[in-house]
C-alpha cells in the first residue's frame, strides 16, 4: 500500500505525523510525507522520504491573500481563528500543483493529512482516494475550517461540493478527559512524541539530585527566520520571570536563537533538547501551549504552566487547568511575580502533577499507531469509509 502523509507549514505538524508514518513505513507499506520546502529537514529526520510541493514560507502563506494583497493579523478571538484557517487554506493552494503531480506519478492508495493540511480533501475527492484527518494537537479546528471555506469556494465549486468534503477517518490524540463535549467522533490513536533528536548529553535524561528542574520552551516553530526574535525575547522573558524560583531552569531552543540566549544567559543550559528525552526529568514544563509541546508534557505526566502566544491554543491550555493539570495565563498578564508564584504553586502541590499522571495513564492507554494502522489497511481494501 502507498500512503502520502501530509504535513503543515511548521516542524510540530511534522513531528505529530511522523509515529503513524514510522509505524506504516515499519510494516512494510511505501511511504511519503509531503510538506513545504522549509520543513523537508525535518521530515528527512524522522528517517521518512521527503517530497517538497511548495516552496512558499509561513508570511507568505499567511498574510498574503490569493490577489497578492497584504493582510493584518485581526485581534478579536474568533475572527483570529477564522484568519489562521484561511491562511493554512493559501498554503494548500501554494501546494495544489506539485501535489497534484505527485499523486498522478506516484498514485497512493491513501492520503494522511493534518488537521489544517487543506489541500488534501481536494486531492482526495478529485481523484477518489481515501481521506484520513490526523490531528496534529488537542485544538478542535472548527472556525480554521470555516475560514478555509471561505478561501476554497472556487476550488470547493468546481469539486461540486458545499463545503470541506469529510474525511473517511478522523483519527484523534486528544486525551478522553480533556476531549471537548461537541468533539466530532474519531478514532483516538496513542500520542507518541516524535520530536526530532540529537546527540545526548547526560544532563539531558538525569537531573542534578536535590534539584528540582523546570522546563521552558516556546516550541520548534521558534526557530522560523521570522518568529527567531519573537520567540527569542518570550523565552528570555520567560527565563527572567523565573530565575527566582528555586529550581534548575533549562531553556529549549532551536539552535538558531539558542547561541543568542547563551550569550545573555551565560551558565544557563540552552539550546535543541529533544522535548521527550527532557520531560521526564523535569517537575513543571512552562511554554507558550503549544499543542506537540503540551501533549509531550502530559504523556510524560508532568504539570504545566501554559502562556498560550495564538489564540487556538487558549481553549486547549483551559481545559489542562480545569482538569488540574496546569495552570495558564494570559499572555500579557505573565509578570515576573505571577509567574514565578504559578510555578511556585506547581513545584509545591502534589495534586497537579497526580492530574499530569491520569492524562498520561489515557494516553499509555489508547489504540497504538500499530492498531490504527490496521484500520488504514482496512479502509482502502474496503474503498473509503471507516
Amino acid at each position: 500500500m502507498k500512503i502520502l502523509f501530509l504535513a503543515g507549514g511548521s516542524p510540530a505538524t511534522v513531528f505529530a505525523l511522523a509515529p503513524l508514518a514510522q509505524t506504516a513505513r515499519n510494516a512494510g507499506h511505501e511511504v511519503f510525507m509531503a510538506s513545504s520546502e522549509e520543513m523537508l529537514p525535518y521530515v528527512a529526520g524522522a528517517g521518512l522520504p521527503a517530497v517538497p510541493v511548495t516552496d512558499v514560507t509561513p508570511p507568505e502563506w499567511m498574510f498574503t491573500d490569493r490577489d497578492g494583497s497584504k493582510l493584518a493579523l485581526p485581534h478579536e478571538p474568533v475572527e483570529e481563528m477564522r484568519f489562521a484557517g484561511r491562511g493554512f487554506a493559501r498554503l494548500g493552494l501554494h501546494s495544489l500543483p506539485r501535489l497534484t503531480a505527485l499523486v498522478e506519478a506516484w498514485r497512493p492508495d491513501l492520503v494522511v493529512a493534518g488537521m489544517l493540511s487543506y489541500a488534501a480533501g481536494l486531492i482526495c475527492t478529485r481523484y477518489g482516494i481515501p481521506f484520513v484527518r490526523h490531528a496534529w494537537d488537542p485544538a478542535a479546528p472548527t472556525e480554521m475550517d470555516f475560514g478555509a471555506n471561505q478561501v476554497l469556494r472556487p476550488e470547493l465549486d468546481e469539486l461540486g461540493l458545499d463545503a470541506l468534503p469529510e474525511p473517511d477517518l478522523w483519527i484523534d490524540i486528544c486525551p478522553p478527559s480533556l476531549r471537548p463535549p461537541d468533539s466530532v467522533p474519531a478514532q483516538m490513536m496513542r500520542w507518541i512524541p516524535g520530536n526530532q533528536q540529537k546527540r545526548l548529553e547526560p544532563w539531558m535524561y538525569t537531573k542534578t539530585p536535590g534539584k528540582r528542574r523546570v522546563a521552558i520552551t516556546a516550541g520548534s516553530q521558534a526557530g522560523g527566520k521570522v518568529a527567531r526574535g519573537q520567540y527569542g525575547g518570550l523565552l528570555r522573558e520567560m527565563y527572567e520571570n523565573l530565575k527566582s524560583v528555586d529550581a534548575e531552569i533549562v531553556v529549549a531552543a532551536p539552535e538558531s536563537i539558542a547561541a543568542d540566549l547563551r550569550d545573555e544567559l551565560p551558565g544557563v543550559r540552552i539550546g535543541w533538547i529533544p522535548l521527550d528525552v527532557l520531560a521526564p526529568t523535569c517537575d513543571v514544563i512552562v511554554s507558550h501551549g503549544g499543542g506537540v509541546t503540551s501533549m509531550t508534557a502530559t504523556n510524560a505526566g508532568v504539570p504545566q504552566l501554559l502562556v498560550p502566544t495564538l489564540m487556538h491554543t487558549v481553549a486547549p491550555s483551559e481545559r489542562w487547568a480545569e482538569y488540574g493539570a496546569a495552570l495558564t495565563i494570559p499572555r500579557g498578564e505573565d509578570t515576573p511575580e505571577r509567574s514565578a508564584a504559578a510555578v511556585r504553586e506547581l513545584l509545591a502541590d502534589p495534586s497537579y502533577r497526580l492530574r499530569s499522571q491520569e492524562l498520561a495513564r489515557e494516553i499509555h492507554a489508547l489504540p497504538l499507531p500499530v492498531d490504527v494502522l490496521v484500520l488504514l489497511e482496512k479502509l482502502v481494501a474496503e474503498g473509503g469509509r471507516a
